[in-house]
């Protein structure tokens, strides 16, 4: 294979991986273990990367759009969702965040494992660093997110986004709450220097 990409497998999937491309890791896969999607539904993969999440949310979703700021990922994600079988049913889009989404869609699962690492970028088009890095604290993409993602959550939907203890998890669950969302976290993967958490939100009901 050329070497510019690199083949992984998850499950009976294959997926191709530019080196411009963030790799799924721990924090992939501890989202993968925990989406449920259901049938008929309508999936948001915010920041899909190589597309892992999208194309398995696929297998039973009604219709996945997968967003990436990062335009190798976006051209990782369309290949590996022909590879995969599921093109008919995900879209893939190049934006920041919601710029690539028009209100009112709105979906009933959003998935976004963020970029969460308290780390400056290095490069200012260093396309894989967008993946991991969140500024001083960790929290520039997390926080943004955060305030706009009930606009495109349907009323029962679910949030499921992951974050490191490194960016303030306790301040990811206030932020939620900020903003008429009820968040717990649901999971965790502890690693050597840090833990990565999975939180699920939900738009709270009737104010309570």
């Amino acid at each position: 294979m050329n070497s510019q990409f690199k083949k992984i497998f998850y499950g009976k999937h294959t997926f191709i991986v530019s080196k411009n491309v963030y790799e799924p890791a721990e924090d992939t896969f501890l989202l993968a273990c925990h989406m449920f999607v259901n049938e008929e539904k309508k999936v948001l993969d915010m920041g899909t990367g190589c597309g892992i999440l999208a194309i398995l949310a696929a297998e039973k979703a009604r219709e996945v759009i997968a967003v990436d700021i990062n335009p190798f990922a976006v051209a990782c994600a369309k290949r590996n969702a022909e590879l995969n079988g599921v093109s008919t049913k995900v879209v893939v889009c190049l934006g920041d965040l919601f710029d690539a989404i028009k209100e009112p869609e709105k979906f009933d699962l959003i998935l976004f494992n963020a970029p969460y690492l308290p780390v400056e970028p290095i490069k200012e088009n260093g396309w894989i660093e967008k993946a991991w890095t969140g500024g001083k604290t960790g929290r520039i993409i997390i926080d943004r997110f955060i305030g706009k993602v009930a606009n495109f959550l349907t009323e029962n939907g679910r949030i499921l986004l992951v974050q490191s203890s490194f960016s303030n998890v306790r301040k990811t669950l206030t932020e939620f709450l900020q903003h008429n969302m009820f968040a717990k976290e649901v999971a965790e993967k502890k690693l050597p220097f840090e833990k990565i958490v999975l939180i699920e939100a939900r738009i709270r009901k009737g104010g309570n």
